[in-house]
């Protein structure tokens, strides 16, 4: 298996932005249940772009996660914060890992 990044870059719907971090518990718990998960960073850009990073053992194991995230949590208030247009996704093969 290689370890794949999964990069999700997206903003916020207007009025979200105060409560979004600490409604990311249930989200982080979930991702931490799935197989194959491994880290999560999440950041916010100088232009209120925020940037999810997430690791995974396989590519395999990030899109399984990718697909059943909407039907297990999409209600939840930090998925409902995210505005579904401006979501970009991408997967890359980590080639270097550091501590």
């Amino acid at each position: 298996m290689t370890e794949t990044l999964e990069i999700v870059t997206f903003r916020l719907k207007p009025g979200t932005e105060a409560g979004f971090v600490a409604n990311n518990g249930l989200m982080t718990d979930w991702l931490a249940r799935q197989p194959g998960f491994l880290s999560r960073q999440l950041g916010r850009r100088e232009d209120g772009v925020w940037v999810d990073v997430v690791r995974w053992q396989s590519l395999e194991q990030a899109k399984a996660a990718a697909d059943r995230i909407m039907a297990e949590i999409g209600g939840s208030e930090a998925v409902q914060a995210i505005d579904p247009a401006s979501v970009n996704m991408m997967h890359a093969e980590v080639a270097l890992s550091m501590p």
